[in-house]
C-alpha cells in the first residue's frame, strides 16, 4: 500500500460518512431521549403540530443517517438530510434578523450548515454516479 492509498479505503469512507451523519445521529437520539424538550424546541421554532413534526424529525435524522451508513438508499438518505438541513438552516439560523450580539454565531452556524448540505449532495451525487457507471458498464458487457 502506498503512502496515500490507505486514505482511499472503505473504512475511511465509512468513517467520513459517520462524521457527516454524527450530528443527526446524536440529535435524533437526544430528541428521542428527551422527547418533551424536543417538542418544546419544535414549538419554539413555530412548527405545528409540534408532536408529529418532532416524531418526523427523529425518524428522518436517524433513518436517513442509517440509510447512508448502511448503503441502503444512500443517495435518498443524503438528499433527505440535505433538504432537511437547508430548510432547518433558514428556520433556525436567520442571522440577518438576529440582534448584533447573536449575529456572529448565527452567521457561522448558517454557513456551516450550508457546508453540510453540500456534503450530503456530494454523497448523493457519488452514489448515483457510481450506480450509473456500474449500470452502463454492465450494459456494455
Amino acid at each position: 500500500m502506498t503512502r496515500m492509498t490507505w486514505f482511499a479505503t472503505p473504512v475511511v469512507h465509512w468513517l467520513a460518512l459517520l462524521g457527516l451523519c454524527a450530528a443527526y445521529l446524536q440529535g435524533g437520539m437526544q430528541k428521542a431521549m428527551d422527547f418533551s424538550g424536543a417538542v418544546a424546541e419544535t414549538a419554539h421554532f413555530g412548527m405545528s403540530p409540534a408532536v408529529p413534526v418532532t416524531l418526523a424529525v427523529i425518524v428522518l435524522e436517524l433513518g436517513a443517517s442509517l440509510a447512508i451508513l448502511c448503503n441502503r438508499g444512500r443517495w435518498l438518505g443524503a438528499v433527505a438530510l440535505a433538504v432537511f438541513t437547508l430548510a432547518a438552516t433558514f428556520v433556525a439560523n436567520r442571522f440577518w434578523d438576529a440582534p448584533a450580539p447573536a449575529r456572529f454565531g448565527m452567521t457561522n452556524a448558517f454557513f456551516e450548515h450550508l457546508g453540510l448540505v453540500g456534503g450530503f449532495v456530494l454523497v448523493a451525487w457519488h452514489d448515483l454516479h457510481e450506480r450509473a457507471t456500474s449500470l452502463s458498464s454492465s450494459a456494455r458487457s
